[in-house]
């Protein structure tokens, strides 16, 4: 491991794909992520990669797609609109059952909205934005060296399942810095039976390709997809709980959101209030079990997000009506820790933890 380190948010998760073995880019600049295109078209072509600015977001996802189906390790990285051309692209990747990273660096609101920090984009990644059924694997770090780890991550789980994973940052992690240690380079598996290598080796030809007419194909396929997906679900669920053991109430936040409400809970715990923190790391799959284990003893749970609330739908499904789920949620706005603590202390009295 290297020496920590100051770095950018957005620079970081191009030092973490260059260590995790990316070698090729494909990209189109948008606020508040451009600073990782600008890191990797420097740095690509020092470690033997290749940049391609594409001339929109729509050429560069399928240039992913072709570079994953010749066996590369590739990613993309964008922001919300740019994220939302893409979605025909992701979902042939995911068809096509390729590796591939995507980071996408939120901004605030429908349309162009704006440049601010936003969770906004859940249903869109979580849900599956693109036609048809598939799932991505999506992770959500809450700080740069979390970028950095969870950029790593996202290459492992890709090869992995061969399925496309995307990293979920927002624009305040982007563009804030923070001290952190960067991975030291390794080799990775360069064996891709699957890839449009050639016939070496005396194989048979190898198509990568997305439709099936016959219908009892398509079925077999989407069934193969999900059959796969149900083993992600079993084994790549990730969470962290702070205080939970006793809490009456639990605050569910996700990113940077969950780095003011841990602060909150630790100012209500000051006051009296005996709340914790959960933080779901995969989004999807969502870690529905640890948080009802999480919210077991609990009187009330909480969502708090950057947007008009997503995420909560999901807490509410893994509650299954056990107790009451409110939401406490900005737009464009991290909120200091009082305005969640002023939250939890008057949902502390509706359930008539304290007095006053």
């Amino acid at each position: 491991m290297s020496e920590p380190i100051l770095m950018k948010g957005n620079e970081a998760v191009a030092e973490a794909a260059i260590a995790a073995g990316c070698r090729y880019f494909f990209g189109y600049p948008i606020t508040p992520q451009s600073e990782v295109l600008e890191q990797l078209a420097r740095r690509l072509p020092e470690v033997g990669g290749a940049y391609v600015q594409a001339e929109s977001e729509v050429s560069a996802i399928n240039m992913v797609f072709g570079a994953a189906s010749a066996g590369a390790r590739v990613m993309t990285a964008s922001s919300s609109p740019g994220i939302s051309l893409m979605q025909e692209g992701i979902s042939y990747i995911a068809s096509a059952q390729l590796p591939a990273v995507l980071v996408n660096i939120m901004r605030g609101a429908p349309g162009l909205g704006g440049i601010h920090p936003s969770q906004a984009d859940y249903f869109q990644s979580v849900k599956g934005g693109g036609h048809g059924d598939y799932r991505l694997v999506v992770l959500a770090p809450s700080s740069v060296q979390e970028l950095i780890d969870h950029t790593v991550l996202a290459f492992e789980l890709a090869e992995k399942y061969r399925t496309p994973v995307m990293v979920f940052g927002d624009a305040m992690m982007g563009q804030m810095m923070e001290p952190v240690v960067l991975p030291d380079t390794e080799p990775y598996p360069v064996h891709r039976p699957w890839a449009t290598t050639g016939m070496k080796g005396g194989r048979g030809p190898n198509i990568v390709h997305t439709l099936y007419l016959p219908a009892d194909k398509l079925e077999q396929h989407c069934q193969r997809l999900f059959a796969k997906y149900a083993e992600i679900e079993r084994n790549e669920q990730r969470s962290v709980q702070y205080l939970t053991e006793d809490a009456d109430i639990v605050v569910v936040a996700f990113g940077i959101m969950s780095r003011v409400a841990r602060a909150a809970v630790e100012m209500a715990r000051e006051h009296g209030i005996r709340a914790g923190l959960f933080r779901p790391v995969t989004l999807w799959p969502f870690p529905a079990a640890a948080l009802r284990e999480a919210a077991s003893q609990a009187r009330l749970v909480m969502a708090a997000e950057i947007s008009m609330g997503q995420m909560v739908e999901d807490v509410r499904l893994a509650i299954q009506g056990r107790v009451p789920v409110t939401l406490f949620n900005r737009i464009g706005l991290v909120p200091n820790p009082d305005e969640i603590f002023e939250r939890i202390r008057k949902e502390a009295r509706e359930v008539q933890l304290v007095n006053g």
